[in-house]
């Protein structure tokens, strides 16, 4: 063993009882590097973290020392081109025969391919995958550290447990997965965290991990972020039993259970399997004497858009740990109560024993990382200990799983998902197609046309049906969420994410069990085709299908003068709808091949239409971030970015720097921040500088926007320059919470912006949305004469006096019908509240958005409205300054009157 190591181990952890017998210590190995003489210290050094670069380089050079105990897969390349690898661990025995483990977890995993007696034999001959995930998240420092030493130990250490680990299981390790956030952290811990002690007044991390969409990359239900995709892709081609994701948040170690609400779709297995885990590892950590284990109470099973949940989604199991964590290496004072009674807390009073916590943390500990590596460390030997003596039972659990998904279909509705031909924006329709498909689920096409029970489909209808392995994922994504067990449980993430709903595609449940045995092709993939004809003697017209491609084919034709057809017409047999394109005849050779591709329609165009018609010029648009909150103002720049929109990312200093309107016709201020306080003020400024600028000793920072201090938003100097931008014409464009930034700071007359009551809860339902104004611009593309589906979240609520209610384009209906999916507490509490208000101001206008139309990469279905927004800024008032006011519909002239003289009522009895 290493005396150095048990040396400094001791002297790192702050308390005798921070640590475990099994990881007290290290051995010494003459052929495989330790993580000191590669890195130069031990792992849970102070003051010291490893960047992604560092931490690949250690996994390649114990791969390079144990090539027959150690095999390193790449799977993929960040955005930033970093290397993304799963490295994976066992004897040798187990090792040479790597391919053949593999090939059996596929057969478990699809059970139409073998019998129960052949299962028997792939069992009894198969070593189980356990799979561990570090790095997501990139301000939890201490999981990537934690894998280097585990990985050594692994394959140096000679005891009883160790042994049986190796003989028993194959341990993957992805040691980072948002690699371009950890080695961005990483730099920005060194330059502005490293001497930071205080846990009640410690300034935050980087305006940026990855790219997009820094924490919610465990939210990614839809995988738009390409290390979740790179993982999901390495998932299925292996079919990994046990996920098991490190996070770092709460003292001292949560191991997640699985606890109330719990997706039904899951088969109950998994609901057995989860605290049979946790509970052992919470047990065996409290014997060793450690304080602050426990599970149950922080993390539910609802929602099934966490990355690792792709394991539970595909018959497996996702586990997690929480440990506590101090966002770098630096040793402090933490008050693990957050300095105020912790009663609310997600699992109650953390200092509180429990059932779930039979030996809570100290109120105030002094913390370091190396604690945090013991904690994780012993955690995870725990649970590999127990899966390797139960590894015949994970596999027995992981093919008896995917064969109930398959059986239980027999039994219970509904059997299938039909997805109708001929919808008329078909990009919609890909978009689901490819989510299945990405996800591993089986889609076929109906050859011929179809009846299922009281239904008919035309042919090249696509039916999902759920007889396959990965059928309950297929009714997670595509059913109604209908069946929230208990709306006084609070729960995690989103109470909703039907995708046809989202999607605003035509997605029908079928029960009928003939369903099952409809003759289909398979489908491999979804490709647009659209069609041109030739052009007539006013060019073309390009009909609008409600497909945000239509905005693509604008911005492809940027050279190009485009129209927009103001109201719907008939051309012969043709509808055309308002929000079509006129488009000249000599654009055909960039039309053609963008219609082709886009899945749109061009036709030819009269002459004289018979129809009004507006320039649709494409914006100088921008989209303003705070430094402090880049979060969801990412995910609008992912879909900007999927769908070739041109736009600046500003910041409070572009803001302040004024003259906006020379250089901007559009200002987008999307959701982001808790309040509008937050996204005026942002970071406070307090404390030293914080730069994010690139320099040579950290490369990383300065990505995707630089400052010489983040610190202070756009203030009031910012919200004056705002105002002269919209008053010289500029649309101000605002989403979700920063709706309320126009009305709390008077940018606009006549809109209120109120939180929504206290007794309130509206985890991410679909609600109805009600159009007021279906003329508007903002509604191009949309049947305007039914209410339309968004999701809705607790936010903060508009209002406007009713002598203005012609500023309110849509409106919630509110109540219990109104919710189409998920479940809201009070939901009246939204009836007829403002959905999309446009209010003018100077020469320009506000257009303000209580939804937010880019949520996640999953609302495709609202995208439009915000697209329709930028296209028509010029538009959205008409004449009058108003938008487009649906005509009142008069009273008939013996209707009773509205208020009650006493008569009205006494009337309505003796009828």
């Amino acid at each position: 063993m290493d005396p150095d190591f048990a040396k400094s181990v001791k002297e790192w952890t702050t308390r005798p009882e921070f640590s475990s017998p099994l990881v007290d210590h290290l051995p010494l190995s003459d052929t495989i590097p330790s993580p000191k003489q590669v890195l130069g210290n031990h792992i849970g050094v102070p003051n010291k973290l490893h960047s992604q670069e560092q931490i690949i380089d250690y996994f390649r050079r114990l791969a390079a020392a144990a090539p027959d105990r150690v095999r390193i897969v790449e799977i993929g390349k960040t955005y930033e081109g970093r290397d993304n690898i799963v490295v994976l661990f066992s004897n040798a025995e187990n090792m040479a025969k790597l391919d053949t483990h593999k090939r059996n977890h596929n057969l478990l995993a699809d059970p139409r391919k073998i019998n129960d007696e052949q299962a028997k034999q792939i069992i009894a001959e198969t070593k189980p995958f356990y799979f561990l995930s570090a790095g997501l998240h990139s301000s939890e420092t201490g999981p990537p550290e934690m894998t280097m030493e585990l990985a050594y130990r692994l394959l140096t250490e000679d005891s009883d447990m160790i042994r049986k680990i190796r003989d028993n299981l194959i341990v993957a390790i992805n040691p980072v997965l948002e690699g371009d956030g950890r080695s961005r952290y990483v730099d920005w811990y060194h330059q502005s965290l490293k001497d930071e002690t205080n846990d009640l007044d410690k300034p935050g991390g980087p305006p940026y991990w990855g790219k997009y969409i820094y924490h919610d990359n465990n939210r990614d239900m839809n995988f738009s972020d390409v290390n979740a995709r790179q993982l999901l892709a390495f998932y299925l081609d292996w079919k990994l039993p046990i996920m098991h994701e490190l996070h770092e948040s709460v003292p001292f170690l949560y191991t997640y259970s699985g606890q109330a609400p719990q997706n039904p779709e899951l088969d109950p297995i998994l609901y057995g399997e989860l605290p049979f885990y946790a509970n052992y590892e919470m047990s065996q950590l409290t014997k060793y004497g450690m304080p602050g284990v426990w599970t149950h109470g922080f993390v539910d099973a609802w929602s099934p858009g966490y990355v690792a949940f792709m394991a539970s989604n595909h018959n497996g199991m996702l586990r997690m740990y929480e440990t506590y964590g101090n966002g770098g290496a630096t040793t402090m004072l933490r008050r693990v109560d957050g300095g105020v009674a912790a009663n609310n807390a997600r699992g109650g009073n953390h200092l509180k024993r429990d059932w779930f916590r039979p030996n809570p943390p100290y109120r105030e500990v002094m913390w370091s990382i190396r604690n945090n590596t013991n904690y994780m460390q012993t955690g995870v030997l725990t649970a590999l200990d127990l899966a390797a003596t139960h590894n015949h039972t994970i596999l027995e659990n992981f093919y008896k799983k995917s064969k109930n998904a398959i059986e239980r279909v027999k039994r219970d509705g509904p059997v299938a998902y039909v997805i109708p031909a001929g919808q008329k924006d078909q990009s919609r329709v890909k978009f689901v197609v490819d989510q299945l498909l990405l996800q591993g689920v089986e889609v076929g096409q109906a050859n011929a046309a179809i009846r299922l029970g009281d239904k008919s489909f035309p042919a090249g209808s696509l039916i999902v049906k759920l007889d396959q392995p990965y059928g309950p994922l297929a009714k997670t994504l595509m059913r109604i969420q209908d069946n929230y067990p208990d709306e006084k449980l609070f729960t995690y993430d989103d109470a909703a994410w039907t995708i046809g709903l989202m999607t605003h595609t035509d997605v029908v449940e079928v029960t009928d069990k003939a369903a099952l045995g409809v003759t289909t092709t398979p489908v491999t993939n979804f490709t647009l085709r659209g069609s041109i004809s030739n052009a007539g003697p006013g060019g073309y017209i390009v009909l609008d299908n409600g497909s945000v491609n239509l905005a693509v084919l604008r911005y492809r034709l940027k050279d190009t003068n485009v129209r927009i057809v103001e109201q719907g017409f008939k051309l012969g047999k043709t509808d055309v709808p308002a929000g079509s394109f006129i488009v000249p005849a000599n654009a055909r050779s960039a039309l053609a091949p963008a219609v082709v591709e886009l899945g749109l329609t061009a036709i030819a165009a009269p002459a004289n239409l018979g129809a009004s018609t507006h320039e649709v010029a494409i914006p100088r648009t921008a989209v303003f971030s705070t430094w402090g909150s880049t979060e969801k103002v990412g995910w609008l720049r992912y879909a900007f970015d999927q769908y070739e929109t041109p736009y600046d990312l500003i910041y409070k200093e572009q803001v302040r720097g004024g003259n906006l309107r020379d250089k901007y016709d559009v200002i987008i201020l999307p959701n982001q921040g808790r309040t509008a306080r937050d996204i005026v003020f942002d970071i406070p400024m307090k404390g030293k500088p914080l730069p994010y600028k690139k320099n040579d000793q950290f490369k990383s920072l300065g990505m995707y926007g630089e400052s010489d201090d983040i610190r202070g938003g756009m203030g009031t100097e910012g919200l004056s320059e705002l105002r002269k931008f919209v008053e010289q014409g500029g649309t101000l464009i605002t989403t979700g919470n920063a709706s309320e930034v126009p009305a709390a700071f008077g940018l606009v007359d006549d809109v209120t912006a109120a939180p929504a009551p206290g007794d309130s809860y509206a985890p991410g339902p679909i609600v109805k949305a009600k159009f007021l104004q279906p003329l508007s611009p903002i509604f191009y593309g949309y049947n305007t004469a039914d209410t339309v589906s968004v999701r809705w979240a607790t936010n903060t609520l508009l209002n406007v006096r009713p002598a203005v209610k012609g500023k309110v384009l849509m409106e919630f209906p509110g109540g219990k019908s109104s919710i189409l999916s998920g479940f809201m507490r009070n939901a009246d509490q939204i009836q007829n509240q403002p959905a999309i208000i446009n209010s003018e101001l100077g020469e320009g206008r506000v257009l303000m958005f209580a939804t937010n139309p880019i949520w996640r990469w999953q609302t495709l279905g609202e995208y439009r409205m915000l697209y329709n927004a930028m296209l028509n800024w010029k538009s959205l008032g008409g004449l009058t300054g108003q938008s487009p006011v649906k005509p009142a519909v008069a009273p008939a002239p013996d209707a009773l009157p509205e208020f009650d003289d006493g008569t009205k009522g006494k009337s309505a009895r003796t009828n």
